[in-house]
């Protein structure tokens, strides 16, 4: 029998559907593959901005965002108009490719907002719904462009989940991609970081590319990210991003710029290969640009324009509501200078989360750009075996080898120290880098310039504490009993991550970091009283609350 008051299909006596009985249902029939359901057991009914409310009355802060598709929250004034406005003028939904004045207001919007090296010689081709569709086009028209085949991608990378984008992210195996290491100052796949690091990856990518036998044939084009997201939020460095360009151009390798995660203003710029000054040859664009709506494209050079008509491009290229969705979303992003706003508001945010991290040492690495930020997790009593060159951790990483012990790290990369370079070990009880909380930058003048008095020069480098992925879930939990919701990511879900809607207030912001650095109090003082360390967190008492989030205020009010 059903609880007083509940039916026996899970509603309550007012008719409103119970909670409980949805994610049950949930649970039984849909797939296990599902994954933020797991992490995130609620049941949004209503939402505005950046709050959104569950089927039991509770509200949240969403730092999710759909997963990034969000640029203004959910359910913008400007967005639900656009919707209404073409439902009310009794226009087709759906045509494949036929010229409409709601496409032609997208196309013409997207182009205002096109880097002016491409926008001048552009072409844009739509899509099916999702990232990954424009991801296999964008392949698809550099192998018919070139007539050669295989892609450059990098370590790390995440373009999607069918069968060429797949190939090129950097879960997949036994394909046809070759792999490139990306550079990163935290976990540099060779072991120096910085500027150094940057360059040595840009030389491996020379050397593939020119070396007889390195086994890999002139590709079809290669594809990166400027900040891979769901790869842990890694800003590629601007002068790297250079150096690829110049070394495509120069082969004659088409560069594609997947654009799906960071574009429309989330880094801080309208596109993210604008902080390097960069025009890519192709640009992959979906998640923002449908205004919240399924929609993906690819804009590319006219030169590599050779698809014969008929070119398989998906049924659903002409949904004219994400269309007009989408162009509402470009206008007021680009007219309200919100990419400014990201920029400002992220560098704030990254400072005071870098401020925490210098008193908890279970944050290994604060990192991003605009509103993507990432906080890397590790786990700091981990005892690292200089005989075997691992770390032996409690996280399930006794096997993984550290990054400048071995040849390669748990993602593939290479990890060889460059010849020559200084090694700077971590004296017993000290931070490794980037675990204060600093900026990636001076993590790694710390750790790689010996001539700063920073250690010794020794082959015995320890390199950054393993990820803890278990620390990561636990933050993502009790970030969502206070009210905050965030995700995860990183090489072993070891980051969390925050990809805030750009029209986030101040106080709302203010609200984020609070709620997020109780969470990680809250797990770091259980996971140093487990092993008997001290606490390393804030000094004076943090809030703690034990019921459910709050139903009203606290930032949750979105601005008039």
């Amino acid at each position: 029998m059903s609880g007083e008051g509940v039916s026996a299909v899970g509603t309550s006596a007012a008719g409103r559907p119970t909670q409980e009985g949805i994610l049950r249902r949930q649970s039984a029939r849909e797939p296990a593959a599902r994954t933020y359901a797991r992490a995130l057991p609620i049941v949004p009914v209503r939402a505005r901005g950046l709050t959104i409310e569950d089927a039991d009355g509770r509200r949240y802060l969403d730092c999710l965002s759909g997963a990034g598709t969000l640029a203004l929250g959910h359910n913008h004034p400007v967005v639900l108009e656009a919707i209404r406005k073409v439902l009310d003028s009794g226009a087709p939904l759906n045509v494949p490719d036929l010229a409409t004045p709601v496409r032609d207001a997208f196309i013409t919007e997207l182009f205002r907002t096109l880097p002016p090296g491409l926008a001048a010689h552009a072409r844009v081709r739509f899509c099916g719904p999702a990232g990954t569709d424009a991801v296999e086009a964008a392949l698809g028209l550099v192998q018919a462009a070139t007539g050669r085949t295989g892609v450059l991608a990098f370590t790390g990378a995440h373009h999607g989940m069918t069968s060429g984008s797949f190939d090129a992210s950097g879960g997949a195996f036994d394909v046809r991609a070759t792999r490139l290491p990306f550079p990163q100052d935290y976990r540099c796949p060779f072991g120096v970081g910085g500027e150094r690091g940057a360059d040595l990856a840009a030389r491996w990518t020379e050397s593939v590319l020119d070396d007889p036998r390195s086994g890999v044939r002139p590709p079809a084009g290669m594809i990166l990210e400027p900040v891979q997201g769901e790869g842990g939020v890694l800003p590629a460095p601007d002068a790297w991003m250079r150096r690829i360009r110049q070394i495509t151009a120069e082969r004659s390798i088409p560069l594609i710029a997947d654009e799906a995660q960071t574009g429309v203003g989330r880094t801080g710029a309208f596109w993210a290969v604008e902080h390097s000054g960069i025009t890519p040859d192709v640009m992959v664009l979906s998640k923002a640009i449908g205004g919240s709506l399924p929609l993906a494209v690819i804009v590319y050079r006219d030169s590599l324009d050779v698809w014969e008509p008929g070119a398989p491009m998906g049924t659903f290229r002409g949904n004219q509501l994400a269309m007009a969705a989408g162009t509402a979303t470009l206008a007021y992003v680009r007219s309200n200078r919100l990419a400014d706003r990201a920029a400002t508001l992220g560098a704030h945010m990254l400072s005071q989360l870098r401020q925490l991290a210098r008193d908890i040492p279970c944050i290994g690495d604060v990192r991003g750009r605009g509103l993507m930020i990432g906080i890397e997790m590790v786990d700091p009593e981990a005892l690292y075996d200089s005989g075997e060159h691992q770390w032996a951790g409690r996280q399930g990483r006794a096997g993984a080898r550290d990054s400048e012990g071995s040849r390669t790290n748990s993602t593939g990369e290479p990890a060889a120290p460059a010849p020559g370079s200084a090694q700077v070990p971590l004296r017993a009880g000290s931070a490794g880098p980037g675990q204060v909380g600093v900026s990636a930058d001076a993590a790694s003048s710390r750790l790689h310039s010996p001539a700063q008095g920073e250690g010794i020069p020794t082959a015995d480098v320890r390199g950054p504490h393993p990820a803890a992925p278990g620390l990561a879930a636990a933050v993502q939990r009790e970030c969502l009993r206070r009210g905050l919701i965030v995700e995860l990511g990183g090489r072993h879900a070891g980051v969390v991550r925050l990809l805030p809607p750009l029209t986030i207030s101040d106080e709302q912001a203010a609200a984020v970091l609070d709620r997020l650095a109780d969470a990680v109090e809250a797990v770091a003082r259980a996971h140093t009283g487990r092993t008997g360390q001290v606490d390393h967190g804030r000094s004076g008492p943090s809030q703690q609350p034990t019921g459910p989030p709050p139903r009203h205020g606290s930032g949750t009010e979105e601005p008039s």
